[in-house]
């Protein structure tokens, strides 16, 4: 399985804001075994966003938007969304009951527009915060605050899964242009996808869909590599 991340919001792309939810869905898929290909920040702007999500379901098994929910000015993803897979915006009658029994809402407390979905959508009601997400066909949308988000996503975890995925970390205390030819020979002796990442130590990392194969390789340039003293 394959995903890519849309993350919506001007104060991403402002930098008034850190984009910590794409990191944090990324690396909740591929502890799943799904691959993520893209990731991309767009801004609140109903054509930027349609049009990346109409690519993007094409390509990848699955689309994860978050941002933009809510009835407010700049809240256009639902909107956008509809538009990329030509339905309207409606109002959910599920979404709508769901506040009523368990935010202690009316339909007159409520803003117009904090229960509008494209139609058809099956609904993620929103147990931390109000406005809902939904999912359209192979597309995810989620609340773009973090608390919500990551909420909303763990009840819809299981939907993703991929090839069971082994990972094994060695670090090493050399520069990572000092092991680009023992890097090569890891990759030449053993059918693993190989990482490296440099901080004040290298972190090279193995992984693969066999744990045999895995562990064979992180031995084979652990043995072949500084270590980094604890």
């Amino acid at each position: 399985m394959n995903a890519a991340v849309v993350t919506v919001g001007d104060e991403l792309l402002s930098g008034d804001t850190t984009n910590t939810n794409a990191t944090w869905i990324c690396d909740r898929l591929d502890g799943r075994g799904v691959t993520v290909e893209r990731v991309t920040v767009v801004p609140d702007r109903v054509a930027d966003i349609a049009r990346v999500v109409n690519e993007y379901r094409a390509e990848y098994d699955a689309v994860l938007v978050t941002g933009g929910l809510g009835p407010t000015h700049d809240d256009v993803t639902m909107e956008a969304v509809a538009a990329a897979l030509g339905r309207d915006v409606v109002e959910h009658e599920v979404a709508l009951e769901w506040l009523a029994e368990n935010g202690g809402y009316t339909r007159d407390d409520l803003t117009e527009g904090t229960a509008d979905l494209p139609e058809g959508a099956r609904v993620l009601h929103n147990e931390v915060g109000v406005a809902p997400g939904c999912v359209v066909e192979s597309v995810y949308v989620l609340p773009g605050v973090p608390a919500e988000m990551q909420a909303m996503f763990e009840r819809v975890e299981a939907e993703f899964r991929g090839a069971e995925k082994h990972v094994a970390v060695v670090e090493a205390d050399e520069p990572e242009s000092a092991l680009l030819s023992r890097v090569d020979d890891l990759r030449s002796r053993f059918d693993v996808t190989v990482g490296c990442y440099p901080g004040d130590h290298v972190r090279v990392k193995i992984s693969g869909g066999d744990a045999d194969e895995v562990a064979a390789a992180a031995d084979w340039i652990r043995d072949r590599v500084e270590p980094v003293e604890n």
